[in-house]
């Protein structure tokens, strides 16, 4: 457990950044599964969006986000 002030409140802060890098990288996953399925324009330009997203807020790196869009974007052909 922290002791000092600032540990608990660098806790509280990580604690909720997990939650929201969670509920991100969950919506990328469902929104991935959804574009191989269905092999939709639209499911696949969503999966890119949310895969810039998260990108975007360091919860994957650029270069798997970059991975990610380039095997979408072979199904779209």
């Amino acid at each position: 457990m922290p002791v000092t002030k600032t540990a608990k409140r660098a806790l509280r802060s990580s604690k909720r950044k997990e939650s929201i890098n969670k509920r991100v990288l969950a919506l990328l996953d469902s929104a991935l599964k959804n574009a191989k399925k269905s092999k939709l324009n639209k499911d696949i330009l969503s999966a890119t969006s949310l895969a810039d997203k998260a990108a975007k807020r360091n919860v994957i790196h650029k270069n798997k986000a970059s991975r990610i869009k380039s095997r979408l974007s072979k199904i779209a052909e």
